[in-house]
């Protein structure tokens, strides 16, 4: 379990860095040398207490102790000089093992603040050298701020589904267990863990111990991600770990190792012209993903087995290479396949994901596969992951132990043949081999069952309003009405909404009356009206937009084809309740549209009188006030800290979610006080509006973001509010934008152009009676969002019933 002081540690080593290494690899990295740094010197302070003598900073670099470095007296840039030469230098340091040689290999410091650097050593100091696993815990805490590493396809895989792969696979303490792909080297240190708890009960040897640890492997071809491993590793009791730089698809050397189990989240995406493979692989491909199974497969053990995330194309693409790795799999090696939900990856990705599940053993004795759908991970699937009771896993983990002892199944799992899958293209999409069910009167049909599919004959890809909707030249209505269609009907896009290789759909539509049809749309309509209601259908497939997207299928042009849509599933009450469920959605929606209009249409109006005197903003405010006023607070006084991600857009006020150390942030970060505006200068977050007057601050004292002005009102001249609603305003952004400097995007509005623009400012007493009617006018504003959110979770948790998924109101 990771302490608070520990986290907190961490969490203000990032907030420190921030400032000057603004990507959260760069910052981990940062952290992860200075960690192992102040860890060499503790660890030689230890020898020499009990006898021994120094070994990391010895002969010529004993000048780089840690004690050294921080010892008081030592200037701003002689700490900076003395830092940045040591960790350059200590890759050629031959007391040092080789893991820890690797560790600083092309290491430097990113920046030249002495004052930065000085606080962030301060953190550091504060870490002691311990092999507990409350280090370890810490360290993949510090790990899991890392995101995306986009050009790979890497995501960081969250931690519960780690786990369950781990359990389904049950490694054995004797097996060999290999990560080929193993970023941050998540699965082999849960792999460890799980052996431990497994062995408990009668504790590994010394010996066993040592075998398991020789026998954990991982590779990366990312160098960064090896250091990062290396060092994940070591702290969790890994003394010499075999991680390895090493691109898996494209080298040799290591073709004729094999490992009795394999637990891997490889990169999904490859590289533009694709993969450049040897010659040994059994399937001939330039995709990464493709490869990566293939070898993973190729690489078990007569008696091996395998858990590996795999991206939606994997499970239905149709090309030559899809289709030949699969038949190997079902033929040879796939027991199971668990689709994930599309938000597993937040907030790094919505991309849709699957597991497959390989046993060798397993495969050749039984004639069927398990497939499995998570709709729960217990989290929310959206970017603030709050946690839920709704959690499908230990369902899954059951299942497949059932799976293997011919028990029942929980309702998130089914079986089908090989042979019936075999046939069917290879296609390894669940939904295709489960069973209708019977749910008293409600039934799951399949599209084709219900509805008539029109495709589209407009070579067009536009929607537009009008006589024929759906039509990109509206003007040509003669030869639109030969292509009519009428009723109602629901259409949906058979290609993806975003292009570049992603499947999704971002629009389905409803349409009545008479329209024509684009050849990229697909039309469904009712083939009995008595049997399905088709605003029923509407809202039905609109809640399910993810689930249809997993069809399309392509690299490039990614799109479905009818004949696949057909197939889908949708629940069917008898045509009343449809009736009465669609009532119930569009009573709550026109309450959101009426709200929705008040917020799309309210705009602070201020009635400006031209006999009003106009000043500028540096006559009535100081901008940026100096931090020299703090000098007489102690610097361990609590104050409130407002990152940019905290301050809303277009809200007069904010209220700060974070405290810290007034040591914490003074060097790095800029200081306000209760009342003060807030306006950020860095675009984009100028141009959106950020911005925001500062409320209930922590002993009234405020530090965020360097991108931040800070305009402090001379209350005698203005009232606070009146500053914002005079200066946070589309008008001052639409002027100051073309005068911003600096290039690419990273410009910032100047100080000048800030302090020069002009407001109005009428008697104090006026801007108080006008102020206080814009607070009650948004005070009705805020409520209507507030209503919004509160019918849209009442839309949700109707529609979830109606899929039988028992979603509260309540739940995000």
């Amino acid at each position: 379990m990771l302490d608070t002081n520990t986290k907190r540690r961490i969490d203000t080593a990032r907030d420190i860095l921030v400032g000057k290494v603004p990507d959260p690899k760069s910052q981990v990295e940062q952290i992860t040398i200075a960690l192992i740094y102040k860890f060499m010197d503790d660890m030689d302070a230890e020898s020499e207490e009990f006898g021994g003598e120094r070994r990391f900073f010895s002969n010529g670099y004993s000048k780089y102790s840690w004690a050294k470095l921080m010892r008081s007296g030592l200037g701003g840039y002689e700490t900076l000089n003395l830092y940045a030469e040591a960790i350059a230098k200590m890759q050629e340091n031959p007391a040092i093992p080789v893991l820890f040689r690797s560790i600083f290999k092309n290491a430097y410091l990113p920046y030249r603040d002495p004052e930065t650097l000085k606080s962030f050593l301060k953190v550091i100091d504060e870490f002691e050298y311990d092999h507990s696993e409350r280090l370890g815990d810490a360290f993949e805490y510090l790990l899991s701020v890392l995101g995306s590493q986009g050009d790979a396809g890497q995501f960081r895989t969250p931690r519960h589904i780690i786990d369950l792969m781990v359990k389904i696979i049950n490694p054995k303490k004797h097996e060999k267990i290999l990560d080929p792909a193993c970023g941050t080297a998540g699965f082999l240190i849960s792999s460890y863990k799980h052996i431990k708890d497994a062995n408990k009960e009668t504790p590994l040897t010394p010996d066993e111990m040592g075998s398991l640890a020789a026998n954990i492997k991982g590779y990366d071809i990312s160098p960064d991600m090896v250091r990062l491993s290396l060092v994940n590793m070591y702290l969790h009791g890994f003394y010499n770990p075999h991680i390895e730089e090493y691109d898996t698809l494209s080298s040799q050397d290591k073709w004729n190792e094999y490992a009795d189990v394999i637990l891997a989240n490889p990169p999904f995406m490859s590289p533009k012209g694709g993969i450049k493979p040897h010659k040994r692989f059994s399937v001939q491909s330039k995709r990464s993903e493709v490869l990566f199974v293939d070898y993973m497969a190729e690489h078990l053990t007569p008696t091996g087995r395998a858990a590996i995330i795999v991206p939606e194309g994997i499970i239905f693409q149709r090309g030559k290479a899809y289709q030949q790795l699969r038949e190997m799999l079902i033929n040879d090696f796939l027991i199971g396949v668990i689709s994930l939900p599309s938000g597993v990856f937040m907030p790094y990705t919505g991309v849709k994901t699957s597991i497959l599940v390989l046993d060798r053993v397993t495969a050749r004795i039984k004639d069927d596969i398990l497939f499995s759908e998570v709709k729960h991970i217990g989290f929310s699937l959206g970017v603030k992951r709050t946690p839920s009771n709704h959690n499908d896993l230990p369902n899954i983990l059951n299942d497949y132990e059932a799976y293997h002892n011919e028990g029942d199944l929980s309702a998130c799992s089914w079986v089908a043949s090989r042979q019936e899958i075999l046939e069917n293209d290879c296609v390894l999409t669940g939904s295709h081999y489960r069973s209708i069910d019977i749910k008293g009167e409600e039934r799951l049909v399949s599209l084709s069952d219900v509805c008539r599919f029109t495709k589209g004959t407009f070579s067009s890809t536009k929607t537009e309003p009008g006589p024929y909707p759906l039509i990109l030249t509206a003007a040509e209505p003669k030869t639109a009405s030969k292509y009519q269609l009428e009723g109602s009907s629901v259409c949906l896009p058979l290609i993806s909404s975003l292009g570049h290789g992603k499947a999704a759909l971002h629009r389905i539509h409803f349409i009545t009356g008479k329209f024509a049809l684009a050849n990229l749309l697909v039309a469904l309509q009712p083939l009995d009206d008595n049997e399905l209601n088709t605003k029923y259908l509407f809202f039905i497939l609109d809640a399910k937009k993810p689930e249809i997207a997993s069809l399309m299928r392509g690299a490039a042009n990614v799109g479905m084809k009818p004949q696949d849509l057909a197939r889908f599933q949708i629940p069917l009450p008898p045509l009343e309740i449809q009736k009465e469920i669609v009532a119930e959605i569009e009573g709550y929606q026109k309450v959101i549209d009426g709200a929705r209009a008040v917020i799309d249409n309210y705009k602070p109006q201020i009635p400006i009188d031209p006999e009003w005197e106009m000043v500028s903003v540096a006559d009535v405010c100081m901008v940026n006030p100096k931090k020299s006023e703090l000098r007489d607070l102690d610097e361990n006084t609590e104050i409130s800290f407002v990152p940019m991600a905290d301050i809303g857009e277009n809200s007069m006020s904010f209220e700060p979610k974070k405290t810290k150390k007034l040591r914490e942030v003074t060097a790095s970060y800029t200081y306000f006080k209760n009342d003060d505006t807030l306006i950020a200068k860095v675009t984009p977050c100028f141009e959106n509006g950020k911005a925001g007057i500062a409320q209930h601050l922590k002993n009234e004292v405020g530090f965020g973001s360097s991108e931040f002005y800070v305009l402090r009102p001379d209350k005698s001249k203005i009232v606070p509010e009146w500053l914002y609603l005079t200066v946070a305003t589309p008008a001052f952004r639409a002027w100051a934008t073309p005068q911003m400097t600096g290039t690419g995007g990273l410009q910032r509005v100047p100080r000048s152009v800030l302090e020069d623009y002009t407001i109005p400012l009428p008697l104090i007493e006026k801007q108080q009676a006008i102020v206080a009617e814009i607070r009650a006018e948004q005070a009705l504003v805020n409520a209507n969002r507030e209503l919004i959110e509160r019918f849209k979770k009442k839309i949700q948790a109707t529609i979830a019933r109606v899929w039988g998924e028992d979603k509260t109101e309540s739940e995000s």
